[in-house]
């Protein structure tokens, strides 16, 4: 199930208070500023900087391409 499109206007990175990618077929947020992605379990964003992951910079330019092909330009 996705995210609600109004939580996902409200939600912000805890660490740096931006804006995140949402890659709903991948159950995850993602701030490309800080490369951490946070996993959603069971419909509920997990927004613990402790329990988020910092991605490999592979990785991370992999999801900044995906978002990018998706029509949305990552903010930096």
């Amino acid at each position: 199930m996705a995210l609600d499109p109004r939580l996902l206007e409200i939600l912000a990175d805890p660490e740096d208070k931006g804006p995140l990618l949402y890659f709903d077929f991948e159950s995850s947020l993602y701030n490309p500023r800080t490369k951490r992605r946070y996993a959603i379990k069971d419909d509920i964003p997990v927004m613990l900087v402790e329990e988020s992951e910092v991605v490999a910079d592979g990785e991370h330019q992999r999801l900044v391409a995906l978002a990018q092909s998706k029509g949305v330009k990552p903010t930096f």
